[in-house]
């Protein structure tokens, strides 16, 4: 009997709805290359890449493979949105990232507290001082 992961196809998999464009964006992304890098490793200009990515044109179908490559992904799920994506892959470093921020924004809340505390002394004291 076959394991019914066995049967699936590209078809079967999930959708991802971003666009073409976004996808190219998260892929190199995930992979921490900036624009020119990836333009670069792709041999086109930085122009045409932008384009790419702000979905003003689309890769023919030479520089899509090329693409695809470059940025560690299929052809199918840049085009399509079907497969594995990057991003399933650096989520848990996204959930530390946010941890930390969330840290340190808690951090800030307690600090802002207090700042708001020894204010709110302050100004009693003040008060008190001047009905004296």
């Amino acid at each position: 009997m076959s394991d019914k992961n066995d049967e699936l196809t590209i078809l079967d998999a999930t959708n991802d709805y971003d666009t073409l464009g976004g996808r190219i964006v998260r892929a190199r992304e995930a992979l921490n290359l900036d624009e020119n890098e990836a333009s670069r490793r792709v041999g086109v200009t930085l122009e045409t890449y932008q384009n790419w990515e702000m979905d003003r044109d689309e890769p023919r179908a030479n520089k899509l493979s090329m693409l695809a490559m470059c940025l560690s992904v299929s052809p199918t799920w840049l085009l399509y949105g079907r497969g594995k994506s990057p991003i399933s892959e650096s989520v848990s470093e996204e959930v530390t990232n946010i941890r930390e921020q969330l840290t340190r924004v808690n951090n800030l809340q307690a600090q802002t507290a207090q700042a708001i505390e020894m204010l709110n002394q302050s100004v009693a004291r003040l008060i008190k001082r001047e009905q004296e």
